[in-house]
């Protein structure tokens, strides 16, 4: 397959166009040649130079991440963006990126990916964010404690993982993936019994303590996940790539 054919693919199928007034992810192709024969794709969080390592170890052409290495404004060649440019040139590993656009996807992206895992009903979206729809929120089939969510949903427990009255079982769910503490707020206005997200933010919990909302916070990275993967097996699927998923969580 043809990196052009890719791109122009992914670009369709993720909505990518829909998000360039608002994410300030490059998203897209960020590094490679779109004349490039693709025949192997990896798929991550992040592009670290330990991910693009493994990339290149495992023989991918292109790296598929959620996390890119372009943000919104100018980035010298230097230090470790140097390090990382420079390993996928000189292996002729291509890098596409997909941030925002991953977390809000109706069907691939993670917090609808999360939901359909959860065997979650009536699911609207939740939370926007500069306009654009991020999260979903939805009732689940029965009602689940925290340590049945976090089993149905296959999460690993890190030390961060924490939760707020996470004995009680809870029905009603909102979910919003990574930086997606402070939506807790649209949580508790809306009714909801929880929310779940990624990472933990202090100034929310006494609030949240005080309201007897739940919050669960399981892990930036692992909430992270769900789309990539989503997305991996599409490609293999339906365009008959080899694809590989290189797993480097960061406890976070």
């Amino acid at each position: 397959m043809k990196m052009n054919d890719f791109v122009q693919r992914m670009t369709e199928v993720l909505n990518i166009g829909d998000y360039a007034s608002t994410d300030i992810s490059l998203n897209g192709l960020q590094v490679g040649d779109l004349n490039k024969d693709i025949h192997k794709v990896a798929f991550a969080v992040d592009a670290s130079l330990a991910t693009i390592k493994a990339a290149i170890d495992l023989g991918a052409d292109l790296l598929f991440t959620h996390h890119g290495i372009f943000w919104g404004k100018p980035l010298a060649i230097t230090g470790r963006h140097y390090d990382r440019v420079k390993a996928m040139l000189d292996a002729d590993l291509a890098l596409f990126a997909c941030h925002l656009p991953l977390d809000c996807h109706p069907t691939l992206g993670n917090n609808a990916q999360m939901a359909m895992r959860l065997g979650m009903t009536a699911i609207e979206p939740f939370s926007y964010y500069r306009g654009v729809k991020v999260g979903y929120k939805g009732v689940l089939p029965t009602p689940m404690t925290a340590d049945q969510i976090i089993e149905k949903l296959g999460i690993r427990r890190n030390p961060t993982n924490f939760f707020i009255h996470g004995d009680k079982a809870f029905r009603t769910v909102g979910i919003v993936s990574g930086e997606g503490a402070f939506d807790v707020y649209q949580a508790m206005a809306q009714g909801l019994d929880c929310l779940i997200s990624g990472e933990s933010q202090y100034s929310t919990v006494n609030d949240c303590l005080e309201a007897g909302m739940s919050m669960l916070c399981i892990g930036h990275y692992e909430t992270e996940t769900f789309g990539v993967k989503a997305v991996m097996d599409m490609v293999k699927n339906e365009y008959g790539l080899d694809v590989c998923f290189v797993d480097i969580p960061l406890g976070l």
